[in-house]
């Protein structure tokens, strides 16, 4: 029988087998590398994604006979470092992943490999800091510690600094701290309204704060509190909380996640079996327990009780919507919207629900939309790096363009760390942009709510 070409099944995911011996053995890694570097090598659909895909086809290409088995092994950990884990070439480009014969996971192959990287040591206590959010992030919401760190940390010495201890690239958008955490300025529950729960969704939710809203923008945090509470939805925030891992994902670390693991799904699971839908507003952290740890950790009954329970916050209000459970008394325009989908967004297969808001509230007062579905370049550390920013920007530049069009009143990400980063690539472009709001931030507008 001949072999098909490509699938017409939905790509599907292996759990990842990382703590075998098979998994971490490096020579077997390269050599299964080499036979996925072939496969795209003749096929090249995802050149226009991140940069692993032009440097291995560099590489390629720069070979006596223009063939894989002519790049030197050592090379492909240039192919390897590009790689983000943004899941794209694995959800939206790939004809060759499960249940295709060929098996073909990109991703999950180059997390392998950052895992094998990781445990030989090979990683610098830089990258490791980096990958440390909840750590760099303790000193957010100390008064005169937070206005010292966030003033030097604008200054040329210190960003200098940053970039040769930590490989901050000295031009590189960096968060503030908060002058106060979201756990400290926010109330802990709210809503005395009956639990009305729908078809689809609980009616009482359970707010994962994550790093980034807690230390860094706690703004968003309590725009969607506001928003359940305009709902009449009952919320509490998680009693406690460590980082979701994905940092430590990205960089291979993977007894890291699992430590932040041991620690989040005892807490989260409690929730989850007393029917509370568990939000988070950072779409990395929602697609963590989500993707991520399921597939690391299959046979975990906890993990799977929270991946169900878990939603975007988007995912939850359209999903309330349909239940015929969601205020639409918008009050005040919103003009012009450039909206970027990220793609920690996407690949939660869960559809383009931001933009199903918008254009509900696009139904009863002014708003323009623009959606761009592409990769904005950020991806977590990769956008700060010394190594990897001025190569973002690149990434960037259609997004940014994109953004520009029709002169927008205000731009907005539902990943704040990638709406950042378009905004400095719009400014440093000379393109227009009036403002930078989260989603939640504009349908607080839309409401009216102060």
């Amino acid at each position: 029988m001949a072999q098909r070409e490509g699938n017409l099944e939905a790509p599907t995911r292996h759990p990842l087998d990382w703590k075998s011996a098979a998994f971490n053995d490096r020579d077997a890694c390269l050599t299964e590398m080499e036979r996925v570097f072939d496969i795209c090598h003749g096929c090249r659909r995802c050149v226009s994604l991140c940069q692993s895909f032009p440097t291995l086809f560099d590489l390629v290409d720069a070979t006596a006979d223009g063939e894989v088995h002519g790049v030197k092994k050592e090379a492909y950990w240039d192919v390897i470092d590009q790689c983000y884990l943004c899941d794209l070439c694995y959800m939206t480009k790939c004809p060759y992943t499960p249940p295709h014969p060929w098996q073909l996971d990109f991703p999950h192959l180059m997390l392998r490999a950052k895992a094998i990287k990781f445990n030989a040591g090979l990683v610098g206590p830089g990258e490791k800091f980096l990958a440390s959010t909840d750590v760099h992030g303790s000193f957010a919401g100390i008064p005169v510690v937070v206005q010292a760190v966030n003033a030097v940390n604008k200054t040329r010495l210190a960003r200098s600094a940053m970039d040769s201890v930590l490989g901050v690239h000295p031009e590189a958008w960096m968060p503030e701290l908060a002058t106060r955490r979201l756990r400290w300025s926010a109330d802990k529950s709210g809503s005395a309204a009956t639990v009305v729960d729908g078809a689809r969704t609980p009616g009482k939710v359970a707010i994962f704060a994550t790093c980034y809203v807690n230390y860094n923008e706690p703004s968003i945090g309590h725009d969607l509190i506001k928003l359940l509470q305009h709902n009449a939805i009952p919320y509490v925030i998680v009693e406690k909380e460590s980082c979701c891992g994905m940092p430590k994902l990205e960089l291979g670390d993977l007894k890291a996640v699992e430590r932040h693991k041991d620690d989040n799904i005892p807490v989260l699971v409690k929730y989850a079996r007393q029917g509370y839908a568990i939000l988070s507003a950072i779409p990395s952290c929602t697609l963590m327990f989500k993707q991520e740890l399921p597939l690391m950790f299959p046979d975990e009954a906890d993990v799977l009780a929270v991946q169900a329970a878990m939603f975007d916050p988007f995912e939850y209000l359209m999903a309330r919507h349909k239940d015929g459970l969601l205020k639409t008394d918008f009050k005040r325009d919103l003009g012009k919207v450039s909206y970027h989908i990220p793609c920690h967004g996407r690949v939660q297969k869960i559809g383009k629900k931001t933009e199903e808001m918008f254009k509900l509230i696009g139904q009863t007062v002014k708003l323009t939309l623009n959606t761009v579905e592409r990769c904005s370049g950020h991806a977590g550390t990769y956008g700060v790096k010394t190594a990897t920013h001025l190569l973002a920007m690149k990434i960037g530049k259609p997004v940014f363009k994109a953004m520009a069009k029709d002169q927008p009143d205000v731009i907005s990400s539902d990943c704040a760390l990638a709406g950042h980063h378009i905004a400095q690539g719009m400014a440093q472009a000379g393109l227009p942009a009036k403002a930078l709001q989260h989603p939640l931030s504009l349908v607080r507008t839309a409401y009216g709510l102060d």
